[in-house]
């Protein structure tokens, strides 16, 4: 049930993105039963490759603790980490990360690969899947849906 909360957190992040006209993905890390940081997708607004939600929650984690280490932190993201982020996620420490939707593109917690839980690095982070998969994928479907049909009728 607690897996549940903070993930509807990360989608009403999901959900700020997506009024911003992002894909909406969004991010929550937890600390002790306590939200420290969030953020979503801005890579279109910022037109910038390190704007993914997970990468700026962790740097708002980041400057609260004071720490890079997230070493007892849980990650809750509506969509498995991509490549880029798994590896930030397992540079800072983070405990665990739990996501909603797989992603069979770029998913590297277990869809194509799995980076989190790779025992060549120092680092393995816990990992929980599918926590309210179906509403955190149909946001994503939806929101492509909609811009395909933008598209056609431009």
């Amino acid at each position: 049930m607690t897996d549940e909360k903070y993930m509807y957190k990360a989608i009403d992040q999901a959900l700020l993105a997506q009024e911003a006209g992002e894909v909406p993905i969004g991010a929550v890390i937890v600390y002790k039963d306590e939200v420290i940081a969030s953020g979503y997708n801005i890579r279109e607004t910022s037109q910038a490759t390190l704007s993914h939600a997970e990468l700026i929650a962790i740097d708002a984690a980041n400057k609260k603790i004071g720490s890079w280490r997230l070493e007892d932190c849980t990650l809750y993201v509506t969509l498995e980490p991509c490549p880029m982020c798994a590896g930030a996620i397992v540079q800072s420490r983070i405990k665990r990360v739990v996501f909603g939707a797989f992603d069979p593109k770029a998913g590297c917690a277990g869809s194509i690969m799995n980076l989190l839980d790779e025992d060549r690095f120092n680092h393995q982070v816990e990992i929980t899947s599918g926590i309210l998969g179906d509403a955190c994928g149909n946001l994503l479907t939806n929101f492509f849906r909609r811009l395909r049909q933008q598209k056609k009728t431009t």
